[in-house]
């Protein structure tokens, strides 16, 4: 039986940042530093959202924002660290561009860290969004900080 055959992926809803949160706490490697969790339970609790779950139990969600008609922003992605590498994050991701389809949408960008600081885990989260089919685009070395320079990739969706 395929790893995934008893995760359920939800339609995007709003209102979803109670079910979210705990995700993004069993992240730290990702999602360590305080006040940009609580940035991220803000914008959850407004912005489309993917639930994975698995019985009862929220797994894994991605949260879009749609900028403007034809373009969004996969905003944050995260799934339980005993989930990795088990088609979670591919089913969410599939199920997030439907969403982007749906509502007119031809582009969906994702930004993360640049290879330009070195970190594991932002490694295989870049390799990841390559092998989904994200394509680098420009890098913002001050967008977030000097520490912490930005890698903005795309993916054409139709």
């Amino acid at each position: 039986m395929s790893p995934v055959a008893d995760v359920r992926i939800l339609s995007p809803a709003t209102g979803l940042a109670a079910a979210c949160e705990p995700i993004l706490r069993s992240l730290p490697e990702w999602f360590g530093i305080e006040s940009s969790i609580i940035e991220y339970v803000e914008k959850i609790e407004q912005l489309p959202t993917t639930l994975a779950m698995h019985r009862d139990e929220a797994i894994g969600f991605l949260t879009i924002d749609q900028h403007f008609p034809s373009s969004s922003e996969l905003h944050v992605l995260g799934v339980r660290p005993e989930w990795h590498r088990k088609g979670v994050g591919r089913l969410l991701l599939a199920e997030a561009e439907r969403h982007v389809r749906r509502t007119g949408g031809r582009y969906l960008q994702v930004k993360t860290l640049s290879p330009r600081r070195i970190c594991e885990h932002y490694e295989r989260t870049r390799r990841w969004y390559e092998a989904m089919g994200f394509s680098p685009l420009t890098e913002f070395p001050t967008l977030w900080d000097e520490a912490n320079p930005c890698l903005q990739m795309i993916k054409v969706l139709d």
